[in-house]
């Protein structure tokens, strides 16, 4: 019989994990099943141009897979059972059994709590939240306000999208620092150079304690006027992992070795936002594509490894820049260490548009490309383990 590999997933990591499995393994050996909610591979990374009226290109999974090998199951995960080795589908979808895991359910927006974001807020985490924003802010009239709560990556990019693609509203900013204060000064500089010409109103070592129809309530007592509230100060991992009996960190992160493969279960990988990993410098890796991605290189091949004999990869768990569009025409890239701290270097303007264009181009073409850039040779397993697949 055939060992059965069960991803779920098929966000960056997931989808590259499965891909870089079927192009390395003999079909004759294994069996490789892809679960994801959405029968599309959704862009995350372009989330906030989604929002503000801009056509994604569609990718169906079916096309991407087609020729594969892989088996797409399009269904919602209800729970994970890893000591029976099972997984529940939602909707009464079934039960698939597997052989080996490859967790990769990602993330999604995480409201801290705060009074009256999950009942007025919007998101973008989400291809869903996204149109639900995008449909928002088509019936939003001009002088109306919005404001981003989060100053990180995801709400400097909205704050800018949103801003250039309707300059007849009021956009607003809302961060507990100061501005991209994580890099270089003359970053930082652009930065605001970019918010003020496009007329971004900046509120600086702020904290929002609740949400309301029309405006936020701030730590000082004092209100920001909202009639359009956009929600990015944090993300939370799906809830699934924390359920089950996998060793994992409170905020649920699946703990994994430096193959990806869970510490307390070594049958499940873990790979992107779900894994609590660490680079090549000993520090845990941020939740983010350009950590996820090597993950999923490391995980594919550890698997490859157990199951054939060969030697495992060890993908280059490190960080080299944090690429930040700002609106369609400027950008800004800041070169990091390998443990993602902020070098004095940055490319700026129309050229780091460009470069951040292309690395999300590239790691598009990747995904939906999913048997090439990678050896062809699929290995043969050494002892197959009997799959045992319920419908």
């Amino acid at each position: 019989m055939k060992h059965h590999i069960v991803v779920l997933g098929a966000g960056y990591t997931g989808a590259t994990a499965a891909g870089r499995l079927a192009r390395q393994l003999h079909r004759d050996d294994v069996q490789i099943t892809l679960v994801n909610a959405e029968p599309d591979f959704v862009e995350r990374v372009r989330m906030h141009q989604l929002a503000t009226g801009q056509e994604l290109r569609h990718r169906p999974l079916q096309q991407v897979f087609a020729g594969t090998g892989v088996e797409l199951r399009i269904a919602r995960v209800d729970a994970v059972d890893v000591d029976e080795r099972t997984v529940t589908l939602a909707d009464g979808r079934g039960e698939l059994t597997y052989d080996t895991l490859v967790y990769a359910l990602g993330s999604r927006w995480d409201d801290h709590g705060v009074p009256g974001a999950a009942e007025h807020a919007h998101e973008i985490a989400s291809r869903a939240g996204a149109l639900r924003l995008r449909e928002r802010l088509d019936r939003t009239s001009a002088g109306r306000t919005v404001t981003v709560v989060g100053g990180g990556l995801t709400g400097i990019e909205a704050a800018t999208e949103i801003a250039e693609a309707r300059p007849d509203l009021d956009v607003a900013l809302v961060t507990t620092g100061a501005l991209g204060d994580w890099t270089s000064p003359k970053a930082q500089a652009h930065l605001r150079r970019v918010f003020a010409d496009l007329g971004i109103t900046v509120h600086e070592h702020t904290r929002v304690v609740r949400v309301g129809p029309g405006a936020v309530l701030t730590d000082t007592g004092s209100s920001v006027a909202a009639d359009t509230t956009v929600w990015t100060a944090g993300f939370a991992v799906h809830p699934v992992a924390a359920a089950t009996s996998l060793q994992t960190t409170p905020s649920g992160q699946v703990v994994v070795d430096d193959m990806m493969a869970s510490v307390s279960h070594p049958d499940v990988f873990a790979v992107g936002d779900a894994a609590y990993a660490r680079g090549s410098t000993g520090k845990p890796l941020r939740m983010s594509c350009a950590s996820g991605t090597p993950t999923a290189w490391q995980a594919a091949g550890a698997v490859v490894a157990r199951l054939t004999g060969a030697r495992p990869p060890h993908a280059p768990l490190r960080y080299v820049n944090q690429c930040i569009s700002l609106g369609r025409q400027q950008g800004l890239v800041q070169y990091v260490t390998a443990d993602d701290r902020s070098l004095g270097f940055s490319l700026r303007g129309r050229t780091a548009a460009v470069y951040k264009e292309l690395v999300c181009r590239g790691a598009a073409w990747a995904v939906v490309n999913p048997t090439l850039g990678i050896p062809s040779r699929r290995r043969r397993v050494r002892e197959v383990r009997a799959a045992r697949v319920a419908a």
